[in-house]
């Protein structure tokens, strides 16, 4: 049977991912929080932006925005989304 969790960005309980998405206490609140759809689909728009913004992901600014960006998203907040981006209706 798949783990389940409450995920805060679709607000409904979901597969849970099946270990922490990156390492640290971050990490951990991420697993316990975030489905595995919603990790998914973050890690599809993270690489939309690096590659849009042309993000160093070597320079301590550009992880730091990419993370805030990242929280912003998780959490239902406005975040910035790729130039010409237009929702679903």
């Amino acid at each position: 049977m798949t783990k389940k969790v409450f995920c805060r960005k679709f607000k409904e309980e979901l597969p849970a991912l099946t270990i922490p998405p990156m390492p640290g206490k971050k990490g951990l609140e991420l697993l316990s929080t975030i489905s595995q759809r919603a990790w998914d689909e973050w890690k599809s728009h993270q690489t939309t932006l690096i590659n849009e913004k042309r993000l160093d992901m070597s320079n301590p600014d550009s992880r730091l925005w990419l993370m805030n960006q990242m929280d912003k998203y998780f959490n239902n907040e406005e975040y910035e989304k790729a130039s010409g981006f237009k929702a679903l209706d």
